[in-house]
């Protein structure tokens, strides 16, 4: 019955009382749509995979803001081509070296050694300020010990894309490291 309506209907009728049903029939609609659109704008398969969950994921969240101004379809390809066009941005601004790297190089100097307890607050203050998600996929490898099988297997992912997040976090976290420590 739930494919047999349009998906404003769809979202109407099921959101307030089975929002899973109203998820899964939507996700299963237009699930190849969002991953092909993505694909064709990071040229990289994993990528993809990766950006069309996390789209899937914000969509929900914020399907209750759906206000209907247009279809549906057009508001979920106007999150998918925004989500893309903002990911390829900050991989293109953001500087690949590790973490670990980073902060061995910045503070190899004595002169210049900031205290583990000072690195510490700020690390704290940047993990605060990182979304809920990344924070906890760091949590998961780094205060866990968690392994990328491991981590795969806890969030019902592929293990490629459990490294491609990692990578992101941590990106995104030594940025945010960068901005709160000066």
């Amino acid at each position: 019955m739930k494919n047999q309506i349009n998906d404003e209907e769809l979202i109407r009728q099921y959101l307030p009382t089975n929002p899973t049903a109203c998820f899964e029939t939507l996700y299963n609609r237009y699930v190849n749509k969002v991953y092909n659109r993505c694909l064709s704008m990071t040229k990289d398969a994993e990528k993809a995979e990766d950006f069309t969950h996390d789209i899937f994921i914000r969509t929900f969240a914020r399907l209750d803001r759906f206000q209907e101004r247009s279809t549906f379809s057009t508001w979920l390809y106007s999150i998918s081509f925004n989500y893309c066009l903002d990911q390829i941005k900050l991989s293109n601004r953001l500087n690949t070296t590790s973490l670990d790297d980073t902060l061995t190089s910045q503070y190899s100097d004595t002169d210049d050694y900031e205290p583990q307890e000072e690195q510490m607050r700020h690390l704290s203050k940047a993990m605060d300020i990182l979304s809920q998600q990344d924070a906890d996929l760091l949590r998961l490898k780094y205060q866990q010990g968690m392994n990328i099988q491991q981590i795969a297997s806890h969030l019902n992912i592929k293990e490629s894309a459990v490294k491609m997040r990692l990578k992101r976090s941590r990106d995104k976290v030594r940025q945010l490291y960068e901005a709160v420590a000066y």
